[in-house]
């Protein structure tokens, strides 16, 4: 696992890096963290931060998310929000992780760049 960080609009967050041989990343603080809205019209919340890992539920466009981490798949080049889903239909909450694409604190900014090996 390696720990990243970036500065972006003035914010500084921290995210973790997960190997394909690696199963879940170790939690890491991320300073811009907090409570955001799924962009997209429906995303899959996983497990783990894997497409392989088992749906546990789904999240909808508007439903609140309190993200509490970012993580990079590296063998799948992609970024997860790990958090709870609070759904607007029926209040139920489910924690997983969530693209990134659709889960972001930046109102569906790009994910970051690509992390370079050391």
């Amino acid at each position: 696992m390696v720990a990243l960080s970036r500065r972006t609009g003035g914010v500084l967050a921290t995210v973790c890096v997960v190997g394909a041989a690696l199963g879940l990343a170790q939690p890491a603080q991320a300073y811009d963290t907090g409570t955001m809205k799924v962009s997209c019209s429906a995303v899959n919340i996983r497990s783990g931060p894997s497409q392989g890992n088992v749906i546990v539920g789904v999240g909808y466009r508007g439903d609140t998310v309190r993200v509490t981490q970012f993580v990079y798949k590296v063998s799948e080049r992609r970024w997860y929000s790990h958090g709870t889903v609070t759904r607007r239909s029926d209040g139920r909450k489910v924690s997983g992780y969530g693209i990134y694409d659709c889960i972001n604190p930046y109102n569906a900014s790009p994910p970051p760049a690509y992390p370079k090996r050391p």
